[in-house]
């Protein structure tokens, strides 16, 4: 399937902003099943970007305006390819694989994505909830996908309980927010039962008389790493597998690893406002 994906970032500040930094990762991915066709950057006022890729692999553009201005506005424009097909269900966890799980080389190459993180965090009685109900962790596919469907089971996509910087400690007594909090959590108890899991930042193609949700702006999910298979996506917002619906941008310990936008500026107060168009351009 291939998507075009344009993606505009309006900043209003409250008074004229006479210098700003920006960091942006908007720029998809290529890899073994999504292939970046086309991409470019539109920046007003004007201004060239410089790009590197950070610890985690991602693409971050770099850009600075000297000169006085108002608003600010980005907009990214993406062409990308994906072929993807459904497989984690018919994973068997074999022997060969616990062992690896199990061992203290895998643990230590994952580590960063085993540690909590202050967005992942939960408190110890809200993981000992999560046991009562999913009990041991015997199989981490099994496992993961029991835990990717009770939380879209007992939570609630709703934008007005949570904000960006909610953890996942604080968004998941009220059984609500949106799938940056879904992400959190999911993360937070794999983590706890020493599963390999990471935050990944992305687009969701929603197209006609669809349940999935997330498509307002850019969506996240979880990938959980699977002993000799690799990073596998899943989306507890939704309770499927991420395929080629799911365009990947980035991946991180969690959403502070792939914020796609972060900058410095002086000036006042400033208002932010998104428009996200995913287009189905070829099947």
């Amino acid at each position: 399937m291939k998507f075009q994906i344009e993606h505009t970032n309006t900043f209003y500040y409250d008074n004229f902003v006479d210098q700003s930094m920006n960091h942006i990762r908007l720029k998809p991915r290529t890899d073994e099943c999504q292939r970046l066709l086309a991409y470019r950057t539109e920046i007003t006022p004007s201004s060239m970007t410089k790009e590197h890729i950070d610890l985690w692999g991602n693409h971050v553009e770099t850009f600075f305006i000297p000169e006085k201005h108002e608003h600010l506005t980005l907009k990214t424009i993406s062409t990308v390819s994906i072929q993807k097909s459904p497989f984690i269900r018919m994973i068997e966890c074999s022997d060969e694989m616990q062992s690896i799980f199990h061992s203290e080389l895998f643990r230590h190459h994952y580590l960063a994505y085993i540690n909590e993180t202050p967005y992942t965090f939960l408190y110890k009685e809200q993981i000992e909830e999560f046991k009562e109900i999913l009990g041991p962790m015997q199989d981490p596919v099994r496992y993961s996908l029991r835990l990717m469907e009770y939380i879209h089971e007992s939570f609630r996509y709703d934008t007005s309980t949570t904000q960006v910087s909610t953890k996942a400690y604080e968004s998941w007594p009220f059984r609500a927010g949106v799938c940056q909090d879904y992400a959190h959590i999911m993360i937070g108890v794999l983590r706890s039962q020493g599963i390999p899991a990471r935050y990944v930042s992305g687009y969701l193609y929603v197209g006609e008389d669809s349940a999935l949700v997330g498509d307002a702006a850019t969506h996240a999910w979880v990938e959980v790493m699977i002993p000799g298979i690799g990073w596998v996506g899943l989306d507890p917002t939704n309770n499927v597998e991420a395929l080629e619906q799911h365009i990947r941008i980035g991946t991180g310990r969690d959403y502070a690893d792939v914020s796609p936008l972060q900058g410095v500026y002086r000036g006042g107060g400033q208002n932010l406002d998104v428009k996200v168009s995913v287009t189905l351009i070829d099947q």
